[in-house]
């Protein structure tokens, strides 16, 4: 029977070998094996289990739930049925998006014909077609912090959720601003939108200087982070990153 080491697993998938490591500590994904060096080992059925995983997670599932749904199924081709579900319908919403991101390339292109700055036209409807459930995806690279945000909205109500959406649209939105108006990565305004994010994060959960470093690099690094932030205005992503790495050296070393 063919089997996978970890590091092919991760580069075939795309899932970092850290996340794959956590997905079997929590006994979401299990090796199906451990070598004699230690190594973790894959068979069929887990690279069919962790694709599973993966369309549940693109489709803003917590891991929990993921759990639970993956313990309940019988039948994997019924499995797999329900998924071509949802996908069909994440495909409508992602029709919806590029809607959004078309109109929103239009207004911008139009702005530079009239010689005018970059402006932001009605922000609300920058994210028609984005769940608010995809920032968990964002964290997708970070297991723990995104399951202990998964654990804090599983119980908050649509409007509690939709209203942190419209209040991280809103800090986006100026963070984008500054960026047009030309402020430096570690201006004063900029920076206190940056010590505010942070305050939330730690109060999710304790991160070290070098995750926080991880977590900025990831403005750019991680695909999704980064098509929200283009979403909003272009080079947004490496903006935000910017400031995120001056925050952490004037203030976390």
């Amino acid at each position: 029977m063919t089997d996978w080491p970890i590091a092919e697993v991760a580069r075939m998938s795309g899932v970092t070998a850290r996340t794959l490591r956590h997905y079997d500590e929590t006994g979401l994904l299990p090796p199906a094996r451990i070598g004699t060096n230690g190594h973790r080992y894959y068979g069929e059925h887990q690279l069919l289990r962790l694709q599973q995983i993966l369309v549940l997670r693109a489709l803003g599932v917590g891991l929990h739930e993921i759990g639970r749904i993956l313990s309940e199924q019988v039948d994997e081709v019924e499995a797999l049925r329900g998924h071509l579900r949802r996908l069909l319908a994440e495909r409508d919403r992602l029709d919806a998006l590029a809607g959004t991101v078309s109109r929103t390339i239009a207004e911008l292109e139009q702005s530079r014909k009239d010689g005018g700055s970059m402006t932001i036209n009605r922000p609300e409807n920058l994210f028609e077609g984005v769940q608010p459930s995809q920032y968990e995806e964002t964290l997708r690279d970070f297991p723990e912090l995104a399951e202990e945000v998964r654990r804090r909205t599983a119980h908050a109500t649509p409007a509690e959720i939709e209203a942190k959406h419209r209040e991280r649209t809103a800090q986006m939105i100026r963070i984008a601003e500054l960026m047009a108006a030309g402020a430096p990565a570690g201006a004063e305004r900029l920076q206190a939108e940056i010590h505010a994010q942070y305050e939330a994060l730690v109060a999710l959960r304790a991160v070290s200087v070098d995750e926080y470093l991880a977590l900025a690099r990831s403005c750019t690094d991680n695909e999704a982070w980064q098509a929200a932030y283009e979403l909003i205005a272009p080079g947004l992503a490496a903006y935000h990153r910017a400031a995120m790495e001056a925050y952490a050296a004037a203030r976390l070393r």
